[in-house]
């Protein structure tokens, strides 16, 4: 199933992501909340997953051009300010997502309905550092701003419609911009030039092209499988 696939790896990648903070955020109890943000996106990825084969092995191995994730979670941890804003972004489009998926009987109805209510946190959590980060010192601001005017780019593949994710692609892309926009006007931030998500450019990882970084974070992720295939624990 295409769109179990897509939505899964999305999952998937950004929990590993979020998980490769552990022993090295600012400050313990934010290495908590990303940890817990990562295991629910862990949950929501295996639920997804399992719709498609085997969780472990559509995990573990399949190489590189086999996964389905858009490039935008993928990226490189960077700094604290990086992590935040790539947050924002997919947390954002993830509730909307998941609003629209949790309404009516089709096939990822139930996962919305809970998972809709997880991501609510993930957004809150991303909005607090971002109006933190944005409208804190100049060094947090500067690199706030950064951060969101280098992964703005990523975020129009979020909105290239998936087959067999029945949503209102466009109102999904709409509320999206309108929801961080509101977010990044009051971090004193400036939101980056783009009126309109299709004019953004970067991003084929639904066609299983993905950035230099993913590869080595995919070596990682699933050297302990490969190495002891068969393995149980």
């Amino acid at each position: 199933m295409t769109a179990a696939l897509a939505l899964g790896d999305d999952a998937l990648v950004l929990s590993h992501r979020l998980g490769e903070w552990a022993g090295h955020a600012p400050v313990l109890e934010e290495e908590v909340a990303l940890a817990n943000i990562a295991l629910d996106l862990l949950g929501q990825a295996r639920v997804l997953l399992s719709l498609v084969g085997d969780e472990d092995e559509l995990a573990y191995l399949r190489e590189e051009r086999a996964f389905r994730n858009v490039q935008l979670v993928e990226l490189p941890n960077g700094d604290f300010a990086h992590t935040i804003a790539r947050q924002l972004y997919f947390s954002a489009y993830q509730h909307l997502l998941y609003g629209q998926l949790a309404v009516g009987d089709g096939p990822f109805a139930g996962l919305a309905a809970k998972a809709v209510k997880e991501v609510a946190y993930h957004l809150d959590h991303a909005e607090h550092w971002t109006l933190r980060l944005g409208d804190g010192t100049a060094e947090s601001h500067e690199r706030m701003q950064r951060a969101v005017d280098s992964l703005w780019r990523f975020t129009g593949e979020l909105f290239q419609p998936v087959e067999g994710v029945e949503v209102d692609w466009p109102s999904l892309r709409d509320g999206w911009a309108k929801s961080v926009t509101d977010v990044l006007e009051r971090a004193t931030l400036t939101v980056p030039d783009g009126p309109r998500c299709t004019a953004w450019t970067a991003g084929a990882g639904r066609q299983g092209i993905h950035t230099e970084p993913f590869g080595r974070m995919l070596a990682e992720m699933q050297h302990l499988h490969r190495s002891h295939p068969g393995a149980t624990w």
